[in-house]
């Protein structure tokens, strides 16, 4: 369909694990890769000079805002989000069938798509649903009270105009809440959806079909092997992933279990340690997550073995008390420059003051983790290594 080459470079011998080079109009990523999430055309708290000593090889925009504000034509006039934005690497842009969940199942029941949220800031208030779901699309309302309606074709076609080089179809995101019922119903929504964004796509943009179906099995190997029929350039997992880690795990490979060897694999909104070992180690080559910045900007350093731990979450705040320690860097173990030259006292004192440079540094040194650990995971694949390494993580 779209500009799209993937090619598989090496395995792992003792699971699903691979490495692979996933070549887009703009450019070439290592996978697996993980991919900051650039809402509004930014990484927050980033420039795009720190993304490039960071060796960032991709991002993804979020259609859903970047549709109200600035708008899609206006930044189609500026050649697309690489020209808006002046980076000339590869985008993706999701669909912006998350953030009309969000808008709807999320606020009505408190919650986000996993029962087994990280940390309580992704916890949402009850309230009342500002969306309405047909099989014709979705109208909802943002906070001005404006209404919008969104389909299938509107998706792509702002799409289309913000330029990304991989864009998502349009589906129904689903809540944990949803009965198996509603959850059938929702995924054969999305599958008709799915067939209209094939239709609407005209540009060389590559389009990638998500795999929907909550925590059933049936529902969910269905979903892929229909998303799996047609032609779409690469597959995203998205919707419930369960109540648990081990449910989530159980859900990806029974997905992986009816995709195809040779196409891109993305496992849309995860970026946790050690969900991003057990993708990974399921054949996983993508990932997301606002995790990295959001973190920072509430204080949180993720930090590496063997500060960093499973029972830490591999973060600490930064404002506790028992992490002071003069002359530290946030993690000494870290080999970024914000560790190379800056003491744990002098990021707490900006932090606690309130000073706007705190939260570039945490974010560089959160987003620089990430990316580390992904070129560690992509060396150990190739060197046959990835349990090993999985093992040091003590996981």
């Amino acid at each position: 369909m779209g500009h799209l080459k993937f090619k598989i470079i090496a395995r792992d011998k003792h699971t699903k694990a691979r490495t692979g080079l996933l070549e887009l109009k703009h450019g070439i990523i290592k996978t697996p890769e993980f991919m900051p999430v650039a809402t509004k055309a930014s990484v927050k708290a980033l420039t795009f000079d720190d993304l490039i000593k960071l060796d960032t090889q991709v991002l993804i925009c979020n259609t859903y805002h970047l549709m109200l504000n600035p708008g899609a034509e206006l930044i189609e006039k500026y050649g697309g989000l690489h020209g808006f934005m002046h980076w000339d690497k590869p985008i993706l842009t999701d669909s912006g069938g998350f953030q009309v969940f969000s808008l709807g199942f999320g606020i009505e029941n408190g919650t986000n798509k996993l029962f087994f949220s990280e940390d309580k800031l992704n916890l949402r208030k009850k309230g009342q649903s500002k969306v309405k779901i047909t099989d014709d699309g979705v109208y909802f309302k943002v906070d001005d009270g404006k209404q919008y309606f969104l389909t299938p074709e509107k998706s792509i076609e702002i799409q289309e105009k913000l330029g990304a080089d991989m864009i998502l179809a349009f589906d129904e995101c689903t809540c944990p809440t949803n009965t198996k019922e509603y959850t059938a119903e929702s995924m054969e929504r999305t599958h008709s959806w799915a067939l209209r964004c094939m239709n609407a796509h005209k540009t060389d943009q590559a389009l990638v079909g998500i795999i929907q179906g909550g925590e059933w099995q049936d529902l969910r190997e269905k979903s892929a092997r229909y998303i799996a029929s047609l032609d779409f350039d690469g597959y995203a997992i998205g919707g419930s992933l369960g109540n648990t880690k081990d449910k989530m795990n159980q859900i990806i490979d029974w997905v992986i279990n009816q995709l195809p060897e040779e196409k891109p694999r993305h496992l849309l909104g995860i970026g946790v340690v050690e969900d991003i070992f057990e993708g990974v180690e399921r054949g996983i080559d993508l990932f997301d997550c606002v995790t990295p910045t959001r973190q920072a900007r509430f204080g949180y350093v993720y930090v590496r073995p063997p500060l960093g731990n499973k029972n830490n979450k591999y973060n600490y705040k930064l404002t506790s008390v028992e992490y002071a320690g003069e002359f530290m860097p946030l993690d000494s173990n870290c080999t970024c420059n914000v560790c190379a030259k800056w003491s744990r006292d002098y990021i707490k004192h900006l932090y606690k003051s309130s000073e706007l440079l705190a939260y570039n540094l945490i974010s560089y040194h959160n987003l620089h983790f990430f990316l580390q650990l992904m070129r560690e995971i992509r060396n150990s694949i190739e060197n046959s290594t990835f349990l090993q390494l999985k093992k040091e993580w003590e996981l």
